[in-house]
């Protein structure tokens, strides 16, 4: 199963010449999973080729306009297109109240259902066959949300030997135990998945911070995380206004990622004073080796384990 992040918006709250607005997107096989939407968004996702008549879930971090005004164009563009399928919306309290305003005022018709759910308190707020979404709350000057994809384990690796020498013919009956299904065969005899797969295999995991000082809940969060997308609006440099901003510079998120032992640190959210990453980049790498800062539209496919 492929998961594909793309950088649709890697700036903060001023779009630049290279750099829109903050949001991005996690292709989950036929899934997109959205996390903040700022203006333009419809527009950068028609440059990624993502369509926009695909199972979506919108997860909004906070209510700053960097991060949600891209909602309107998004559901007008949508609509134009002839969207048929209902659209998911989650994000802290306000966000009902944000969305039914903008219906009601800007009055354009939606071919479609959009349903909008209000994050209140910390745990899993969307729960699917295949993976889940975790929320904790961030440290900014409004309530603000950081978001876990987590795919659930999957069956262990299928072992035709062991199916082979309990009698189990080659086919259809193989995939049911790949599937976690138990089956009979013409004897009578049961043969369970666990007798012929090996352990779980964990998913993978990959969190997105959205606007934060440094946190330990992120940490517990991105604990063991693929991908943690972490913010770092300034530079080290100005660690005093970062703080006072709610905000986080490269060698914080540094330390937030070394301190959960993530396997990739992706910077983003950067300040429009900065027309070159170089320098933040080099400030995190100090601390934490494995980190990268995207452009807008860069890719990261994420790979299975490798004991897949």
């Amino acid at each position: 199963m492929s998961l594909i992040i793309t950088f649709l918006g890697t700036a903060a709250s001023i779009p630049t010449n290279d750099r829109s607005l903050p949001s991005i997107v996690i292709q989950r096989g036929g899934d997109i999973l959205m996390f903040d939407c700022g203006e333009g968004t419809q527009r950068q996702m028609i440059r990624a080729g993502i369509g926009l008549n695909r199972n979506m879930l919108i997860f909004i971090t906070h209510m700053h306009g960097d991060h949600v005004l891209g909602l309107p164009g998004i559901l007008q563009t949508m609509s134009l297109l002839g969207r048929d399928k209902p659209l998911e919306i989650y994000g802290p309290p306000g966000i009902k109240d944000f969305m039914e305003s903008i219906v009601r005022t800007v009055r354009f018709w939606l071919g479609f259902t959009v349903n909008i759910h209000e994050v209140k308190w910390e745990g899993i707020v969307y729960d699917s066959k295949e993976y889940k979404v975790y929320a904790v709350w961030a440290e900014h000057t409004i309530p603000s949300l950081a978001y876990a994809l987590i795919e659930k384990p999957r069956p262990g690796k299928f072992h035709p030997e062991k199916a082979m020498a309990l009698g189990v013919p080659k086919g259809p009956l193989w995939s049911m135990l790949q599937r976690g299904m138990d089956v009979t065969l013409p004897d009578g005899r049961v043969v369970r998945p666990s007798d012929v797969l090996g352990p779980p295999r964990p998913g993978r995991k990959v969190v997105y911070s959205g606007d934060t000082r440094p946190s330990d809940r992120i940490v517990e969060l991105a604990r063991g995380a693929d991908v943690l997308i972490h913010e770092a609006t300034l530079g080290d440099e100005l660690a005093e206004r970062a703080r006072e901003e709610g905000h986080s510079t490269p060698s914080e998120a540094a330390q937030v990622a070394l301190k959960a032992n993530v396997r990739l640190l992706v910077l983003t959210h950067v300040s429009a004073r900065y027309s070159s990453p170089r320098t933040l980049l080099e400030q995190a790498r100090k601390i934490f080796s494995e980190t990268i800062m995207p452009n807008d539209l860069d890719r990261i496919d994420i790979p299975l384990p490798r004991d897949a």
